[in-house]
């Protein structure tokens, strides 16, 4: 009777890691348990590499999110710039406009008496 595990993570076929050499006189049961506790662990690496590789990759996303914010942040500082231009701009040309008509009441205000004493004359 053959049995086949359930296992839903089958141990990696092939050749051992080359970080690994059986000893000379180790029984075939030692060698077994060996190479079968090594690649378990294995398996383990390399599911920490592929973490590894995520976080990396999740990094690098994060980054790019970073230097979209920085740019956005140097666009609304020129935006701001702009606006408080062109609300200085407004602003010098109201107290223009407002100026030029204290100058016109005044120059009508005297065109008015200087209008006034001439037909009182």
């Amino acid at each position: 009777m053959h049995i086949i595990p359930k296992d839903e993570h089958p141990l990696p076929k092939g050749p051992m890691p080359d970080y690994v050499s059986h000893k000379e006189g180790v029984n075939q049961v030692g060698k077994l348990s060996a190479e079968v506790i090594v690649r378990e662990y294995e398996a383990a690496v390399k599911e920490i590499e592929a973490l590894g590789a995520e976080l990396k990759d999740a990094a690098k996303r994060c980054e790019e999110t970073v230097a979209g914010v920085h740019s956005m942040v140097n666009e609304i500082k020129e935006l701001a710039a702009s606006y408080r231009e062109e609300g200085k701009r407004y602003f010098l040309q109201i107290e223009e406009c407002s100026l030029m008509t204290s100058e016109v009441r005044t120059v009508c205000e005297e065109l008015k008496k200087k209008i006034a004493t001439t037909i009182a004359a």
